[in-house]
C-alpha cells in the first residue's frame, strides 16, 4: 500500500493560497488518475484505489495544516501503512518559486504540518515532495502563506504542479528515489 498526502487548509478561503500547494497537487493527481476524493473519515477527505496492483490512498487532511498528523497518523495505523510508503506533498518557503525537491527523511524544517506528522508517526523517515513558494520579502510569514500566488507567479506554479504530479505518479510506479530526484528536483 502507498499513501500520498497533500498538505493544506480546508475551505474556500484557503483554496488557492501558497500553503495549499499540497491540496492542489492531490487534486491534479486525482484528476489525472480519474479518482475522486469521496470518502470522509479519519478527519480527512480521501480515496483509495488499485494502481499497478497496489492499493493507493490520496489524502487531504481536514484538520488544518498545523494538525495534519491528527489525520495522517490514525489513517496509516488503521490501514497498516508503513512510513516508507508515505509521500507528503508540502509547500517550502526555503525553495525558490516552483522548484521541487524530493526528500526521503529529515526534520520538519520549521513546517508545522510536517512537525505534526513526525509527532504522529514517531519518525522523520518518510518521503516529502517539497514545492517552492519562496520566502516573503516584505510580509509576515503567516500573511505570505495564506495569500494566493500573484498572476505572474501562476504560470511558474502551473508548471510546478504538473511536474509535482508527474513526480508523485513516478513514485507510485516504483521509480527509485534517485531517478525521481534526477528527473524532478531542481
Amino acid at each position: 500500500m502507498k499513501i500520498i498526502v497533500g498538505l493544506g487548509n480546508p475551505g474556500k478561503r484557503y483554496a488557492h493560497t501558497k500553503h495549499n500547494v499540497g491540496f492542489t497537487v492531490i487534486d491534479e493527481i486525482s484528476q489525472k488518475l480519474d479518482q475522486a476524493l469521496t470518502k470522509k473519515d479519519f478527519e480527512a477527505k480521501f480515496t483509495s484505489f488499485q494502481y499497478n496492483d497496489e492499493k493507493v490512498f490520496l489524502v487531504k487532511p481536514l484538520t488544518y495544516m498545523n494538525d495534519s498528523g491528527r489525520a495522517v497518523g490514525p489513517l496509516m495505523r488503521y490501514y497498516h501503512i508503513a512510513p516508507k510508503d508515505l509521500l507528503v506533498i508540502q509547500d517550502d518557503m526555503d525553495l525558490t518559486l516552483g522548484k521541487l525537491r524530493l526528500r526521503a527523511k529529515g526534520s520538519s524544517g520549521g513546517h508545522n504540518g510536517i512537525k505534526s506528522i513526525i509527532a504522529a508517526l514517531q519518525t522523520e523517515s518518510f518521503n516529502r515532495l517539497k514545492i517552492g513558494i519562496q520566502h516573503p520579502k516584505r510580509s509576515k510569514v503567516v500573511d505570505w502563506v495564506l495569500t494566493p500566488f500573484d498572476q505572474d507567479d501562476q504560470i511558474t506554479m502551473a508548471s510546478a504542479f504538473d511536474r509535482a504530479t508527474a513526480a508523485a505518479i513516478a513514485w507510485l510506479e516504483g521509480a527509485s528515489q534517485q531517478d525521481i530526484m534526477n528527473r524532478f528536483n531542481g
